[in-house]
Parts: structure tokens; sequence; C-alpha cells
């Protein structure tokens, strides 16, 4: 059975990686507080693409955001130069809080560790 890779996966995977290397530059340059592409989700006609963005410092994860959302344009300007496609997506960046949900859950866990059920007998 051959597996089969869908051209909005390429492309999501390309895109994932440059605009990992442009945030990481967009970052420096302008003062932000680190943040790093986790994910890129691109509609099958790739008018539209949701970055999905970690911030290493949670707590000024709003802060990232908004400066990230006013780079929109010179971001995508860059992206067009960086890969071969006909029209570049427009980019929609949304803050990927799984990191923070799993990161909270270890925490609990190690201040509760589960009990055997086999004691509570």
């Amino acid at each position: 059975m051959p597996k089969t890779f869908h051209r909005t996966d390429r492309v999501s995977a390309q895109l994932r990686r440059e605009l990992g290397a442009l945030v990481h530059d967009a970052v420096r340059e302008h003062g932000l507080p680190s943040i790093s592409v986790s994910d890129v989700e691109v509609t099958r006609d790739l008018a539209h693409a949701k970055v999905f963005v970690v911030a290493l410092q949670p707590e000024r994860a709003a802060e990232a955001m908004k400066g990230l959302k006013g780079l929109v344009k010179p971001l995508r300007y860059e992206l067009g130069k960086a890969v071969k496609l006909r029209h570049v997506p427009e980019l929609h960046f949304h803050y990927d809080d799984s990191f923070d949900r799993g990161e909270r859950i270890e925490n609990l866990l190690r201040e509760n560790p589960p009990t055997d059920v086999d004691d509570a007998e």
C-alpha cells in the first residue's frame, strides 16, 4: 500500500522550516520575547496558513503574539522570497498552549504522585 503525501503536508513542512528561521531572526531584530514555531497548517487551496507558536516564557506570550502579529506583512514578504510558490499563503499566528498544559499536568503529577490501588485495600 503506497504512502500518500498530500501537497499541503509538504508545503506545511517547508513553511514550518522557513518560518522557524524567519521568526527567530525577527525576534532578535525587534527585541521580542523568545518564541518558536511549533506547527503550520495550510488550507487545501494554499491561501491561508495557521502558524502555531510557543513562547519560551509563557508569562510574556501575549507580548510576543502582539509583536508577531505586527510583523505579519514583512514575514510574508520574506517567506515569498524563500519559497517557490505562486501565491504565498496569508499567515495567521496562533499561540500553541499545549506545551504549557503539558507542563502544568507534569507539575501536578510530581506534586501528587499516583497511589497504588492495592495499598488502599
